[in-house]
């Protein structure tokens, strides 16, 4: 059983144990409510859904059996339900929770590929069904989820099914369908036992490979990081030894942090499609938690993963620093937080396992544990005072586990960050994490201190060090307290409740062990009260209480509101005092209590007291509350009464001329007396029976008052005590009942897991009621419900006020204690029984039990509560009537309504705002389930037995909600309780009045009502429509009906109820007369939401149109709504769109029925495309939509197998079911011409399209938010295209609609060749147009025609097409290429899901594009064709090209060659971008090895195999650099100036040189952008050196041009062979001549060797270090100081033994240098400035290397740096710079790191940084 159910008061626990039996009658009631030969029948399963949910959630104890039979059905379910989405979420999401429960425990095999198919036909289909996106999103949610779910019961062989499925789409990774692949396979893989034989060597190699092969995409990063992280936690078998350096370069990359100053974030990253991306979402940008996870399971004992790793944390640790936070902080923080957790879960894991001979040589000893939290102190040590919350919270946490598993490590860092935190005076938010790292070490400190095992062995620093540690932050805790500073004051409190959870008792006797021998704890806790006091004096209310009904007893300051650490740390203290320290304390509260009155701290005060009386209710109630009661009773007499409370009713005859009324001041104490009390005897109970006299006197008094505040008080007080009385609480909760066997000082903590019943009982003690206690609560409703109701009944029938006021006060008082009981009693109170349908009252105790639960004792009866309801319900329609315009008096009624009609709401609300506050469950009180301070190991976290008590309260407190919330639902007998029905009209009334507030929360509580009596919301739909229908109904009632229309209850229901739907939807549609803009916006919202939610049309309205029995006919909603969407008929234009919009919906929607749908969807689709040429734009864009969705069959198109005239006469037979209707009316004369005019309206070109970004701008300058979300169709799934990434800035911008040329696409497809006839003459005339917009609509038109396939396509190109498609090419036009590009993009596209498939068309378009242009046309038109080229060339998919377009490849590859020194700059760019496209298409193909030679290919396939291109680009390169550089003017300025006149006038050669260069630069660009870079990476590497040495040159465009790639090859990895190439490259030109070159090479390695610091080997780093180290001496200071930087970031990041080398040198030649100046000061200096500057920055390097640390030899080699400020300029400059940038660094913790220097060294520091003299 679990523990909180062990732990339920003892009367609910006794009923528990009916919950088996009641569970598997449930599940028989499922079975039988589904009949397998009629599939609707899924929708009766559904109410149950909920009802299994609540035996999960109450923990109940379940059959195993009936457990996996739920399973089975639920997974069956799930899979019939194909196209009903609601019902898949429904049973998806209960399989998931049931699932995620028992995984362990049951066994039991699930076949993938239905979960698969589901996934595919709902989300990646173009047919998508009309449901709407709300929907389809936690469908999606829904189903990855039971994916997720139901891996690890995959049978065997199945991971490498999915693999195969799968691994064919990551094939050609520049089509979308790689990126589609990458999201499936994380998904589906499973990696449990069974399919363990899939994984091996060979399968991780493979995937890392995939991985590379697109660079630098989150996306991509992402899934594949997932998939090898999950197999690495579960199959070490693997070796991973061989792939950790390319793994870990991974992860070190992934994280996007600025390296060497330069940005962080990828410059280009690949475009993953929208939906894609929003489909297999990632939320962070990095996956810090697959990184941390992979990291923690590749350590191994004698592992190389712990060097790697280690490495990769002194990488990323400078970027936690508080002064280097930014975007990445997140990730990072994220990052430490993952690892913390998962080293956690796998240390808990180990100590579990029990098979230890098979893993544990791979388990993790005493010495790994050492290296990983020694690893980690240096992430926490930067992060502890991050300015970022989030980091420093984490880092507070993370301290907090590791000290359980290294105390030794852990606890002396935390104290040290202690005393200095303490030590500083100016950052005091350093103080505030200090104490929270203490709080949260809490536990760990106690136990290393006091612990028996702990004494033996040193624990760092003494035994002693922890408990001082915990003494000064007890008495520092003291001054914390501050009412200016609330996060140190809430800090200070959290560290006193950790501090105290843990001691047994506090008590002053030294015999027994005592816990903290400094500390007196009586002084201390006077001491204590005493500033506690005044923290409560001082304390500004936060806000101006706000008077009237909502201020509740407790809106207190930031003490209460920002958590519950102020009265959890009084509970506690107050809890565990000795009996002796306890009535000390309780001494002082009593006092100052009584003497003070601070109405600014009501709750903290009352809080104070009710901890006292939680602790010891029979003292406290006798010190505290007695004197409270007896002072405000007293109070009270003194002042008027109205006699409205209840003592009998005034002679309303004698009127009171003067009102009586009471001084403020006294108000004001009576008021903070009252609340007082009513927060203090929240856990009085049996002790408060002895007062009950003086309690029913005091209520009734304050009922009485004249003052409004004092009788919201009374309210208060009386709500408490019928509380305390009859509710079910635990009583001694604080009280510690088990020791800790390790060390008896402190408190043993629980865990929930490890509970089992027959152990020692330490659960709570309840308050359970006696007689005596239901007694007094039931005469006090006797007074104040059951009186005030006849009061209630005689003012609104008998009149019995004259005067207006005071009918109304005398109203308010009656109705404040009506609530007031109602509020107390919760569901005490029974609730109204159900009224049977068949007039059988049925016994209705054994069928409606569920599950036990019970707020407390039953007082009062049924009788009781229906006789409120029917008085209410008079009242209600009286003051309706009467005081319409009282705010109050109708919110009170609201109140009394919800607490009648919706039983249990009340305790269910208490438990979601607790839950709310719990939330925060702070790290300081759990104990990790592995610690290894006591080792002693449990199966989950372990709490305080206090705080699992609190949990078991709530749990209780929800059970009691729940327990009759379903009951009626089990048999269907039963309809709502008449008394019910009444509230819910009086509530539908309500909730249309003309006060907002009183509207919402009518609303509000009708909801509740309507959910739990699904039946009544007919009629609540009918008659909220009427208003909506009525001309004359006012704003308001428009208003509150679309409020409560849009609830997602109702809009549920309108799916299988054809009355209400059909009133629903001819109730918007005819709304259109109410004028305001408010009930405009009402409507159209309300509009949008039912398309959101929309979740398809009922089976049974298709059904009565056979019977006509009642509502209206299908056929004729349809056809009356049809005619409301034309444009003739005058409406507004937005309701004209939400015509047209009900009409595609309801034509969906019965696309499934088949004696309708063919006519219905005929008829629709005819309309659509009339409204093309409508003249509403938005109506022209559903159109769209519409039609995208309508035209599916497509009869003439050639299917892929007899693309030929053969199939001529197979043609003639099938007819389209929509023909007939459409070609009717595209053959109207001009309705083409008309149609593309209208289209060619929404483009909208302005100057600024090339700047919005793709895909979700389009159209939004002329549509709002609201219209959008009607008109754009969710996932317009055809928005996918284009299917390949785009990247090629040239073919622009996105104003081509990829759907409006679906539809021209789709048209002929389903109606044939007619359509091109009428299309022709008008596609001719627009495509030769001026204007851009109609020349869009015509590259849309005929790119649909072009992809079209149909029959006769062939003849009509041959005729016209090509002619047309020539003129385009040779047109002047230059604003539509993008257009026209995309235009033929779409055309060679390729056909199928994954782009594989040729389209007919496409080799004819492609030897149109190869054609040669006439000798004398313009530039433009040659980059244009080059353009409309690697458009064209993007769509194919290389590894399936046939030998046509490997030819084609070929010959263009020579064209392109030759044409590389092109005069015009843009066909140079277009060049070179084609250029990249052609190269990794090549590259592509060879990869994927085909054997051509069956098709005569095999001279070109040589021709390629020879990779001529390689060598033509290579060779020519270096020669054109060389040339370049000779002639480039910029370094030789010392020569004469007429020779540099003549230089300038260069030969043709040089200036083909530099053209030739560019067009390189352009596809080196091109290449890197696009991620196709993986495959050229070869040639890339060898143009590193032109890039290099032409960053500066003297022609400004190429210099441009290298730079640009320089930044872009910054994020490029290369992997071996290359790296090597690379390697070499960059040491070449590091010693180049040209000082320039060597300045960049040296920029470039500081990111090359960040980047790859894993992938190097030794003996490259070594060259490099010493290639950086000679430059030292450069003779250009730029160089010098250059190097100076690299090497520093060389030191920090690089190897340990050469950075050792480097200092030692560096330190004794700069030693050698001054003895040398020393004895040489007579003699002339001989020593050059090079040499010395070198040796300086050598200095430089090493110290700046570690920012904020200090090393034991930093200290020396600073100050010899210092003692270099006397030099000439360039070395005295450098030593300056870099001692600031020292001072800068070291300044937060300078207080103690100073203590590491000598009086002399500081002198010497000092006389450096002190800077001179202005004038000098």
């Amino acid at each position: 059983m679990h523990l909180y159910n062990a732990w339920l008061p003892p009367p609910v626990a006794e009923e528990t144990k009916k919950e088996k039996d009641c569970f598997r009658r449930v599940l028989n009631s499922v079975k039988d409510s589904y009949k397998p030969d009629d599939p609707d029948s899924v929708y009766s399963t559904l109410k149950w859904v909920s009802v299994l949910e609540l035996f999960i959630k109450a923990k109940s104890e379940l059959n195993l059996e009936d457990v996996a039979e739920l399973v089975q059905i639920g997974i069956e379910l799930f899979n019939i339900s194909q196209n009903k989405l609601y019902a898949q979420v429904r049973w998806g999401n209960l399989l998931v929770r049931v699932l995620n429960k028992y995984r362990k425990k049951l066994a039991f095999k699930v076949q993938w590929r239905p979960l698969y198919d589901t996934l595919i036909h709902t989300h990646f289909s173009r047919n998508t069904g009309p449901e709407g996106w709300r929907l389809r999103q936690r469908h999606f949610q829904t189903i990855t989820s039971l994916v997720r779910s139901c891996r690890r019961f995959f049978a065997v062989g199945s991971a490498l099914e999915i693999w195969n499925e799968f691994s064919s789409l990551l094939e050609n990774p520049w089509h979308n369908s790689a990126f589609e692949g990458s999201g499936f396979v994380r998904l589906f893989l499973p990696t449990n036992l069974e399919n363990q034989d899939f994984y091996t060597d060979a399968w991780v190699k493979k995937s890392l490979d995939s991985w590379d092969s697109i660079p630098n995409s989150q996306f991509w990063n992402n899934q594949w990081a997932a998939v090898i992280a999950r197999v690495i936690k579960n199959y070490n078998f693997i070796n991973w030894e061989c792939f950790l350096p390319t793994l870990f370069s991974r992860y070190l990359n992934m994280f996007e942090v600025p390296v060497a100053n330069g940005s962080a974030s990828y410059p280009f990253s690949v475009d993953v499609p929208r939906y894609t991306r929003f489909l297999f979402s990632n939320k962070t940008a990095t996956p810090a938690k697959a990184i941390a996870k992979s990291i923690v399971y590749l350590l191994k004992p004698g592992s190389a993963a712990q060097q790697h790793f280690e490495k990769l944390i002194n990488l990323l640790e400078q970027y936690y620093h508080p002064s280097n936070g930014g975007r990445w902080t997140y990730s990072l923080e994220r990052f430490l937080l993952n690892l913390v957790i998962t080293f956690q879960k796998r240390l808990q894991r180990e100590q579990q396992s029990t098979d230890s001979s098979r893993q544990a040589d791979m388990f993790l000893g005493r010495s790994e544990r050492t290296f990983f939290v020694n690893v980690l102190l240096k992430l926490i040590d930067r992060g502890q005072y991050s300015k970022d919350e989030h980091l420093s919270e984490t880092v507070a946490a993370a301290t907090s586990i590791l000290s359980y598993v290294e105390p030794t490590l852990v606890l002396p860092f935390l104290a040290s960050r202690f005393h200095l935190a303490l030590e500083t005076m100016t950052a005091t938010h350093q103080l505030k994490t200090a104490v929270m790292s203490v709080a949260y070490a809490g536990r760990s400190l106690c136990l290393t201190s006091l612990s028996r095992i702990g004494k033996q062995e040193d624990c760092g620093g003494g035994d002693d060090a922890y408990v001082d540690l915990l003494t000064i932050s007890l008495s520092n805790a003291l001054l914390g307290m501050d009412a200016n500073d609330p996060p140190k004051t809430l800090a200070t409190m959290q560290l006193l409740g950790s501090i105290f959870s843990n001691i047994a008792t506090l008590d002053d006797n030294t015999d027994q062990l005592s816990f903290l021998p400094m500390i007196q704890f009586s002084e201390w806790l006077d001491e204590f009260l005493c500033r506690l006091f005044s923290l409560l004096q001082h304390l500004e209310p936060g806000s101006v209480l706000n008077e009237g009904l909502h201020s509740s007893a407790t809106s207190g300051t930031f003490l209460v509101d920002d958590g519950p650490f102020y009265y959890c740390m009084l509970e506690i203290l107050l809890g565990r005092l000795s009996k002796p320290l306890y009535n000390q304390a309780l001494r002082k509260i009593a006092k100052f209590v009584r003497t003070n009155i601070l109405p600014g701290a009501v709750a903290e005060v009352g809080l104070l007291c009710c901890a006292c009386v939680h602790s010891n209710p029979e003292e406290a109630v006798a010190s505290l509350v007695d004197p409270i009661l007896s002072s405000v009773i007293s109070s009270l007499k003194g002042t008027p009464a109205t006699g409205f409370g209840g003592s009998g009713i005034p002679d309303a005859k004698v009127s009171i001329k003067a009102k009586p009324t009471i001084s403020p001041a006294l108000e004001t104490a009576i008021d903070y007396q009252l609340k007082i009390l009513s927060v203090a005897i929240n856990y009085g109970g049996p002790a408060l029976l002895r007062y009950k006299n003086q309690f029913k006197e005091a209520i009734a008094l304050a009922f009485e008052s004249p003052s409004w505040k004092v009788n919201g008080a009374g309210d208060h007080l009386l709500r408490s005590l019928l509380g305390s009385l009859i509710v079910y609480y635990p009583i001694d909760q604080y009280k510690c009942i088990s020791w800790h066997p390790a060390a008896t000082a402190l408190e043993e903590w629980i865990s929930a897991k490890d509970y089992n019943s027959d152990g020692p009982l330490m659960g709570p003690k309840w308050h359970v009621p006696s007689d005596d206690e239901v007694q007094f609560a039931n005469e006090l409703l006797n007074l104040h419900f059951q009186s005030a109701l006849d009061d209630l009944l005689k003012i609104c029938q008998n009149k019995i006020h004259s005067d207006a006021g005071n009918e109304k006060e005398h109203l308010k008082v009656t109705l404040l204690r009506i609530d007031s009981s109602l509020q107390g009693v919760l569901s005490c109170l029974p609730d109204f029984s159900p009224s049977s349908r068949n007039g059988i009252v049925e016994d209705t105790s054994h069928t409606s039990f569920l599950i036990a639960g019970a707020t407390g004792s039953s007082v009062g009866s049924t009788g009781l509560r229906e006789k409120a309801a029917e008085i209410i319900h008079a009242a209600c329609k009286y003051m309706l009537e009467e005081k319409s315009d009282d705010s109050i008096l109708l919110i009170l009624i609201v109140r009394i309504m919800d607490a009648l009609g919706n039983f249990g709401s009340l305790e269910y609300e208490e438990w979601s705002n607790h839950r709310q506050a719990w939330k925060l469950e702070s790290a300081a009180i759990l104990e990790p389930p592995m610690n290894f301070i006591v080792s002693s190991h449990s199966r989950g976290k372990k709490r305080p037995r206090w705080a699992l008590i609190d949990k078991a309260y709530m749990h209780s407190t929800w059970r009691s909600s729940q327990s009759s919330y379903h009951r009626f639902r089990s048999s269907g007998n039963f309809s709502p309780p008449d008394h019910a029905i009444l509230l819910m009209d009086d509530l539908l009334n309500l909730s249309l009045h003309s006060y907002e507030t009183v509207r919402a929360l009518a609303g509000k509580s009708l909801l509740k009502m309507i959910k739990r009596w699904p039946s009544m919301i007919s009629n609540c739909v009918l008659s909220l429509t009427e208003h909506l229908k009525n001309p004359s109904s006012p704003e308001y009632a428009v208003l509150g009906s679309c409020t409560i229309l849009s609830m997602q209850t109702v809009l549920k229901h309108l799916t299988t109820d054809p009355k209400a739907l059909s009133s629903f939807l001819l109730g918007i549609l005819s709304s259109s007369h109410h004028e305001s803009l408010k009930a405009q916006k009402a409507i159209n919202e309300l509009f949008v939401m039912y398309n959101i939610q929309f979740s398809g049309v009922s089976r049974s309205i298709f059904r009565t149109s056979d019977n006509h029995i009642d509502g209206p006919n299908f056929a004729d909603l349809v056809s009356q709504i049809g005619s409301m969407s034309f444009d003739s008929t005058g409406l507004h234009w937005r309701y004209n769109l939400m015509a047209n919009r009900v009409l595609l919906l309801l034509a969906m929607g019965s696309r499934n029925v088949p004696n309708i749908s063919s006519k219905i969807l005929s008829e629709t689709a005819g309309h659509f495309l009339k409204n093309l040429k409508s003249q509403l734009p938005q109506t022209r864009i559903l159109a769209i939509s519409a039609l995208n969705t309508l035209l599916k069959e497509s009869p003439y198109k050639l299917s892929a197998e007899n693309q030929s005239a053969v199939s001529e006469e197979l043609q003639t037979h099938v007819k389209s079911s929509l023909e007939g209707a459409l070609s009717e009316i595209f053959q109207e004369e001009g309705f083409f011409k008309e149609t593309l005019n209208s289209l060619s309206h929404v483009h909208i070109i302005t100057d600024t399209e090339s700047t919005s970004s793709r895909g979700s701008h389009r159209n939004s300058s002329i549509q709002s938010l609201a219209d959008k979300s009607i008109t754009r169709f969710y996932f317009d799934f055809s928005s996918s295209w284009p299917r390949t990434p785009s990247w090629i800035s040239l073919l622009g911008s996105d104003t081509f609609y990829s759907n409006f040329a679906r539809i021209f696409k789709r048209l002929i497809q389903e109606c044939g060749m007619p359509v091109l006839l009428a299309l022709k003459g008008t596609l001719e005339e627009f495509a030769n147009a001026k204007e851009r917009s109609k020349q869009c609509v015509a590259a849309e038109a005929l790119a649909g025609v072009l992809h079209s396939d149909v029959n006769g396509l062939l003849g009509a190109w041959d005729s016209w097409i090509t002619v047309q498609l020539q003129s385009i090419i040779l047109s002047q036009s230059v604003e539509s290429i993008p257009e026209w590009a995309a235009c033929i993009r779409y055309s060679v596209t390729g056909k199928g899901k994954y782009g594989t498939r040729v389209p007919i068309l496409r080799k004819q378009i492609l030897d149109c594009l190869m054609k040669p242009l006439p000798p004398a046309v313009n530039t433009t038109v040659v980059a244009k064709r080059y353009t409309f080229l690697a458009a064209a060339l993007i769509e194919i998919s290389p590894q399936k090209m046939p030998m046509a377009e490997i030819e084609l490849h070929n010959k263009l590859m020579n064209e392109l060659l030759d044409n590389m020194c092109h005069s015009s700059a843009q066909v140079r760019e277009a060049i070179g971008v084609t250029l990249s496209v052609l190269c990794s298409n090549i590259r592509l193909q060879l990869s994927s090895a085909h054997d051509y030679s069956h098709e005569g290919g095999s001279e070109i396939d040589n021709q390629l195999k020879e990779e001529k291109w390689v060598f033509v680009l290579t060779d020519r390169a270096s020669d054109v650099v060389t040339n370049i550089q000779n002639t480039s003017p910029a370094d030789n300025l010392e020569t004469d100036g007429h020779i540099a006149l003549q230089n300038r006038s260069l030969n043709g050669d040089a200036l083909d040189d530099v053209k030739w260069m560019e067009t390189l630069f352009h596809f080196i660009i091109s290449t890197l952008k696009s991620g196709r870079s993986s495959y050229v990476l070869d040639v890339i590497v060898q143009f590193l050196y032109p890039v290099l040495s032409l960053q500066e040159t003297s022609n400004k465009d190429l210099s441009t041009l290298a730079k640009a790639c320089f930044e872009l090859l910054k994020w490029r990895i290369f992997l071996a062979p290359h790296l090597q190439r690379a390697v070499s490259v960059i040491l070449s030109s590091a010693n180049d001549s040209n000082w320039r070159t060597r300045s960049a090479t040296l920029t470039y390695l500081r990111t090359f060797m960040y980047r790859h610091t894993f992938i190097l080997s030794n003996v490259e780093k070594q060259q490099i270090w010493s290639t950086v180290e000679s430059l030292l001496r450069d003779n250009q200071v730029e160089v010098r100081e250059h190097a100076a930087a690299v090497l520093a970031g060389l030191v920090k990041g690089g190897n340990e033994d050469l950075a050792r080398d480097f200092r030692e040198r560096a330190y004794l030649e700069a030693k050698t240098i001054i003895q040398m100046k020393r004895k040489q000061r007579y003699l002339k200096n001989h020593q050059s400035v090079a040499s010395i500057h070198g040796a300086v920055l050598a200095l430089v390097a090493s110290v700046l290397s570690v920012p904020y640390d200090m090393p034991s030899w930093l200290p020396e080699h600073v100050t010899l740096l210092a003692r270099f400020g006397g030099e000439p300029s360039p070395v005295k400059s450098a030593v300056t710079k870099a001692i600031a940038e020292f001072r800068r660094t070291h300044a937060d913790t300078w207080n103690v790191q100073k203590d590491s220097f000598t009086e002399e060294q500081l002198e010497v520091l000092a006389d450096t940084s002190s800077s001179s003299s202005y004038f000098a």
